[in-house]
């Protein structure tokens, strides 16, 4: 009896250990095999802008192994941040989390241009909502919950992120047209983008407003500064 009480300690205490030692902003042998790449280190925002203005002091800052858009800042200028590159075909994985009532997203296919004067004229958007402590208008739409397409459509029974200020894992899978959001392990939304189902779809919506909104199928990823403390980590990508 000792003896599997012993055992037992001993393992509790070795996956404890695993559970301490989990690095952050890194990629296992494995994904380094499959082709993954980080678009954030952990130590800074080397690979990521200011939408349409480049390299300059913003509200978007690193703390504790993540990217936060701090509202508190009181220098820098406000926007979105952008990748540098642009992507195509890929699978993009991150976490996030949000403050109370906090609201944010990332974009895809983002045409970063003068004419566009933000990413949401082009880019297609996954919500990031504290859903149970949201304003009222989001609330009540299920197209402005967690996980959805922005304004468009969304699986609003799969959409449960954590508790505010607790981390959620997210996943944009873009393939020749088909795009698919996962929040937390359920897919919160899924629809090719290169129909006339895909155009009727937005036309019945407000971003019938812009008339580039979503004809694009490569771009780049931008990370949305609502004036909301957000925070991400373990953002990564690989190209299919």
């Amino acid at each position: 009896m000792k003896l599997k009480i012993t055992y037992l300690l001993l393992s509790i205490g070795f996956l404890w250990s695993c559970k301490q030692t989990t690095k952050h902003n890194t990629l296992s042998a494995i994904e380094k095999e499959e082709g993954w790449q980080l678009l954030f280190n952990g130590k800074d925002i080397n690979n990521w802008h200011i939408y349409n203005k480049g390299n300059q002091s913003s509200k978007w800052v690193v703390k504790d192994d993540a990217i936060l858009c701090d509202p508190t800042v009181k220098t820098g200028v406000f926007g979105d941040l952008v990748s540098n590159e642009t992507f195509q075909d890929f699978d993009l994985k991150f976490d996030w989390k949000v403050a109370k009532g906090g609201n944010s997203g990332v974009f895809i296919d983002v045409q970063e241009d003068p004419k566009y004067d933000a990413t949401f004229v082009t880019g297609l958007e996954m919500q990031l909502l504290d859903n149970a402590n949201a304003e009222p208008r989001h609330q009540t739409d299920s197209t402005h919950w967690a996980g959805s397409l922005y304004a468009i459509k969304g699986i609003g029974s799969n959409s449960k992120p954590n508790p505010y200020n607790e981390w959620n894992q997210s996943r944009i899978v873009q393939n020749k047209g088909k795009v698919s959001f996962w929040l937390n392990g359920k897919l919160t939304f899924e629809n090719e983008t290169n129909t006339q189902e895909w155009k009727d779809l937005v036309a019945g919506t407000n971003m019938k407003n812009y008339p580039d909104f979503g004809k694009f199928q490569k771009g780049k990823i931008a990370l949305q500064n609502h004036t909301d403390e957000v925070s991400f980590r373990n953002i990564k990508i690989k190209l299919l």
